[in-house]
């Protein structure tokens, strides 16, 4: 295990750490994030994540868990830190974290996604909001999807939201971030030709089908759109099918976060009654 570093006052090293909260561009520079919270710093660990630093408060005895944790990663350098100072890294709780992961980012590869006859992919065009992006993430997991792909301009999955969002989901699901649409749909493609019948299925209000109505049992790629002006022309141009959420009362649409669980659990519905491929 590598020497412990005791970080008292605001040095360079922790207003690097500082800045994973705050700035993406540093995020992709050091290619690291900050996890917090006790379910996703061992789902970090549970699922091979490269853990470079462990953070903790050095004024105070360390749980079980915690000592098993620093045990389990013996390559993160263990950081004994001044507590205020852990305070600020930790997020909103009202005391400082037990203990904070410096975690490193994995490649925005879609081979990442495990493809084959039951694959369920998610992909979230253009999201503007870290929050909504940790939600389905968290949906997605939940119903057996092989991975999410974030496309386009849009909200970073490693942003401190996204990753609380995500109630350490982040860290067991594959997601992968790409410029546009045309990576995905080149992935498709590949898919496709070694014989695997990937659909593509948009989500829209205005939908032809009702989702319950519609086929998912296949191997799917399910598309939300941005949560304020929906699905591009392109990806609607690129999906084979459209469906929407029927709905009543009030509400014109869903929060896409929402619209996107709800189509996850249809699928996921689907494919318990259809049993195995």
């Amino acid at each position: 295990m590598p020497r412990t570093l005791r970080v008292t006052t605001r040095n360079a090293t922790f207003q690097q750490w500082q800045a994973l909260l705050t700035n993406r561009t540093k995020r992709q520079r050091t290619g690291e994030f900050l996890v917090q919270g006790v379910r996703p710093v061992s789902l970090a660990v549970e699922h091979g994540w490269d853990v470079t630093a462990l953070l903790y408060a050095d004024d105070r005895p360390l749980s079980e868990w915690a000592r098993r944790t620093l045990a389990e990663v013996p390559g993160a350098t263990p950081v004994a830190m001044a507590p205020d100072l852990l305070h600020e890294l930790g997020g909103k709780s009202d005391e400082a974290p037990e203990l904070l992961a410096v975690v490193r980012l994995r490649a925005d590869d879609l081979t990442r996604v495990p493809a084959g006859p039951d694959l369920l992919a998610v992909v979230f065009d253009r999201p503007t909001t870290p929050g909504n992006i940790g939600t389905l993430v968290r949906s997605a997991d939940a119903f057996g999807a092989a991975g999410l792909v974030v496309t386009g301009h849009a909200a970073d999955p490693y942003d401190p939201k996204a990753v609380r969002a995500s109630t350490g989901s982040l860290l067991a699901l594959p997601v992968v971030r790409v410029p546009s649409q045309h990576a995905v749909l080149d992935w498709v493609a590949g898919l496709r030709a070694d014989g695997l019948p990937v659909r593509i299925v948009g989500t829209d209000e205005n939908g032809g089908t009702d989702v319950a109505g519609d086929d998912l049992t296949g191997p799917t790629v399910l598309v939300i759109g941005n949560e304020t002006r929906g699905l591009s022309s392109a990806w609607r141009d690129a999906c084979d099918r459209m469906v929407r959420i029927p709905m009543t009362g009030a509400a014109s649409s869903l929060n896409a976060a929402s619209a996107g669980t709800v189509v996850l659990y249809e699928a996921a519905r689907q494919r318990r009654t259809a049993g195995p491929h």
